[in-house]
């Protein structure tokens, strides 16, 4: 007898039963790598990154010295209690459980200007996270104002729905004015090293001068990261999209969201850099009127609309949507953090890449206590951020690799990390940072961002170069000076014998001559001749005012070195 078959035929009205929608929460819940919680190590640096970047976020636009404590607990071989307190504006009671427990929920992701968080993704995930793993909720609370309560919260997100669920509201007392606290549980693992929360804090402190950082390790260690500066960095402003950025997709979804009833003013109005000549032009290389509706722009009239913004010359967007550190507070970053004996750092002027402005900084600590037969250390920042994952898939590593340190009195092998006593520092500055996936571990290749970190690096070891040079110099001369001074008594005998003058008066001539200790002292610090070639001015591009200036600027340092030419 035959087996009977099983009808095994799917028709589409059952495959259709199991379609359904799905959260953002719940997408991330089940892919939380793209986030950055791929291992129990780099949960727990994601985990604390956001919460600190939410805080020194918070007090920046507070306009508030950041004052950051952080503190991690291990209660178990592999479990963590996690808090974070910052002396910020606070949160709003209404807005609490929307801010820290719902994904893709912020103030950030719909305005140009430079930020560390932008899509509102961070501490939420970070709280899913931890509720993951422990299934506990998240503690906040959070005061906006000392004429105010306090409010804490224990919250839950709801992953079917990506919305907060509150377990537990009420008042609270708490000694602050105004700020922040989290604290979660979450299955970690701690471990020292360049990819640890140890190093992330310590990076946090160099490129944010502005910061106290306050941290207390799983091993009840106590770092205390002081500021270096009273100054705030200033307040970035937010600009509209530049034309050069845009596609033909958001260009449409613009065209017919718009309030402005012409198309010439909704290029004037929507877009930054568009007056109203730039406009007409825009119009008329596009074969459209400037007074046509723009929600009657079909798909055809909108692609020729892109070629027309691409073949038109449009000035560059504002630079006041970004915040750079600046040259002066880098090196002071440096330097506290860093025990080198030569610091210089460089920022470059505004550019531009898919209509966003950026600025590329550099710093580079040298010597000192530096290993000299190891890997230079490369720090990389992108918004005042540290980035240690994924260093070689970024394109800061690809510049620094593809740069001739040789030159610059470093060591290297071919496109290679070059080797010596050297910190290099990469910082890029945007409104909106292209990172090569959600976890925000690398910058994108993109050729123009490329360009203008070869350049700063470039800048950087130009300056280098100098001192090296100086320094190999000074003990070049030292190392003459040693022999020469081995026969000083010698000398001084044949000549007392020659001329009938006392050898004392011979011996403290001779040595006189020799300047050892003037040529030990460039040795110990940076030598004045080397500050004075890098105070000369910058020269970007091709400027014959600023050509005028350099020469200028070389003449008393020319004219020192021929005075030193006649005494010699």
């Amino acid at each position: 007898m035959e087996p009977k078959k099983v009808d095994t035929e799917i028709t589409a009205e059952a495959l259709a039963l199991r379609q359904r929608s799905i959260s953002i929460a719940e997408f991330f819940e089940k892919n939380r790598h793209l986030l950055g919680f791929d291992n129990k190590r780099k949960a727990l640096l994601t985990a604390v990154k956001e919460a600190v970047d939410n805080s020194i976020d918070a007090c920046e636009e507070a306009r508030v010295l950041p004052e950051v404590v952080v503190s991690l607990t291990e209660l178990s071989e592999d479990r963590f209690h996690l808090v974070v307190e910052d002396n910020g504006p606070g949160v709003v009671k209404q807005q609490i459980p929307q801010v820290f427990a719902r994904l893709l929920y912020g103030s950030k992701f719909h305005k140009l200007s430079q930020s560390r968080g932008q899509q509102g993704l961070g501490i939420s995930a970070a709280i899913l996270y931890s509720q993951l793993t422990t299934g506990k909720p998240a503690k906040i609370t959070s005061r906006i104002s000392p004429k105010k309560p306090a409010h804490y919260y224990e919250l839950r997100i709801d992953v079917e729905r990506n919305n907060p669920q509150i377990v537990k509201e009420e008042e609270v007392a708490w000694k602050k004015d105004h700020g922040t606290k989290i604290e979660m549980e979450l299955e970690a693992t701690y471990q020292k090293g360049m990819q640890s929360v140890d190093e992330y804090l310590k990076q946090t402190a160099i490129i944010n001068p502005h910061a106290t950082v306050i941290y207390t390790s799983p091993k009840a260690e106590q770092f205390i990261y002081s500021r270096a500066t009273e100054q705030l960095p200033p307040l970035p402003k937010e600009i509209k999209p530049h034309p050069y950025g845009v596609e033909i997709g958001l260009l449409m979804r613009m065209l017919s969201s718009t309030t402005s009833r012409t198309l010439q003013s909704f290029l004037m109005n929507e877009f930054s850099r568009v007056g109203a000549e730039t406009a007409k032009e825009i119009c008329r290389n596009a074969a459209l009127l400037p007074d046509t509706k723009p929600a009657a722009i079909s798909r055809e009239q909108a692609e020729k609309l892109i070629h027309s913004i691409e073949a038109t010359k449009i000035i560059s967007p504002p630079a006041d949507c970004i915040s750079p550190i600046g040259e002066q507070l880098i090196e002071k970053g440096l330097k506290k953090e860093i025990a080198a004996e030569f610091y210089c750092s460089t920022t470059r002027p505004p550019a531009v890449y898919r209509g966003n402005p950026f600025v590329i900084e550099v710093g580079v600590a040298y010597g000192g206590q530096l290993p000299a037969d190891q890997p230079i250390t490369v720090l990389r920042f992108a918004n005042k951020v540290p980035l240690l994952y994924q260093q070689g898939a970024c394109g800061i590593t690809e510049a620094i690799t593809e740069t001739n340190w040789k030159s610059y009195g470093l060591q290297q092998s071919g496109n290679s990390i070059p080797s010596g006593p050297a910190v290099v520092l990469v910082h890029m500055a945007s409104v909106w940072v292209p990172f090569t996936s959600e976890a925000k571990e690398a910058l994108a290749h993109y050729p123009e961002i490329m360009k203008e970190i070869k350049l700063a690096l470039q800048e950087c070891g130009r300056k280098l170069s100098i001192y090296v040079n100086k320094k190999h110099h000074a003990q070049r001369q030292l190392e003459r000076v040693n022999i020469f001074e081995a026969y000083i008594p010698e000398i001084a005998d044949s000549l007392a014998a020659l001329t009938g003058v006392a050898k004392t008066p011979l011996l403290d001539k001779l040595n006189s001559t020799l300047r050892k200790e003037e040529i030990q002292a460039q040795l110990e610090v940076r030598i004045p001749e080397v500050e004075e070639e890098m105070r000369l001015p910058k020269k970007h591009g091709s400027n014959n005012n600023e050509e005028g200036e350099e020469k200028q600027s070389k003449l008393p340092l020319k004219k020192k070195r021929e005075e030193q030419k006649k005494l010699k």
